[in-house]
């Protein structure tokens, strides 16, 4: 399905004994061990009772819950800070995207709130470069030999060339946006599936192992479509937490990653 090698090995990957690689081997290693599989948004659950509802996702065999960072700025909608990441009390890896302008200076708040993926946009930053770098040489809240997970994102419109070095081998994961951040209602890029095939041929061709991940309008009709294109993670936040069966939602959604019967 998503074509991830889970048995650790980084034979081939120019980054594979640098500082930041080494770092990240721990959290890198349980999330390639999870793949293909989805990440679940916590923004669409019920946060009066945000306790229970990780409590289903971890019992349906989630492995990631998804928090969506806005800041009003980057895109229109606001949402939530590092106090609400840190107040997940949960063994789920978090994975926390970055939807704020120039992020650099905002990193240390959110490695110290626990995340263990933290992804940027590449256009939130004129030196986007150097975010990832800093991004880089820090070492996870619980200490130095869990590591953190890099990623990078990219909005709809966003061309892939800047997919290239130096950029890619900063980076553990791409996350392709197949809508706009911000906006509610919208429909997938049909450009989406076409865009996962193209940006995991350019990681191939620079001999990396970066996982690709689908954020955006996933549904349960959809989903076996986005697995089946290549990617390796999906988030998924409204079509699990819909009110009415969040964990049965969740373990249908990791069915159709794995190419499982959904019937």
């Amino acid at each position: 399905m998503g074509g991830v090698q889970t048995n650790g090995s980084l034979a081939g990957d120019p980054t594979a004994g640098s500082p930041a690689a080494a770092a990240a081997a721990g959290t890198l290693e349980r999330l390639r061990s999870l793949c293909p599989t989805i990440s679940v948004g916590t923004l669409t659950a019920d946060l009066m009772h945000l306790g229970d509802e990780l409590a289903l996702l971890e019992q349906a065999g989630v492995g990631i819950v998804h928090v969506d960072v806005m800041d009003g700025c980057f895109c229109p909608a606001m949402t939530v800070g590092p106090p609400y990441i840190k107040g997940l009390h949960t063994s789920l890896l978090k994975d926390v995207h970055l939807m704020i302008d120039e992020p650099l200076d905002k990193l240390a708040a959110y490695v110290a709130a626990g995340a263990d993926i933290i992804t940027v946009q590449v256009e939130s930053a004129i030196h986007i470069h150097r975010v990832l770098q800093h991004l880089g040489s820090m070492e996870h809240a619980s200490g130095p030999g869990r590591g953190l997970v890099r990623g990078l994102a990219l909005n709809p419109g966003t061309p892939l060339e800047w997919l290239a070095a130096p950029l890619l081998d900063e980076v553990d994961l791409v996350v392709l946006l197949a809508v706009d951040p911000g906006w509610s209602g919208q429909t997938p890029s049909p450009e989406i599936y076409a865009r996962v095939a193209e940006v995991k041929e350019l990681i191939a061709a620079r001999g990396r192992e970066i996982l690709v991940c689908v954020d955006g309008g996933v549904t349960r009709d959809n989903i076996a479509l986005l697995a089946a294109s290549g990617a390796d993670i999906v988030v998924t936040g409204s079509a699990v937490f819909d009110g009415k069966a969040a964990a049965a939602n969740a373990r249908f959604m990791l069915s159709a990653m794995r190419g499982e019967s959904t019937g």
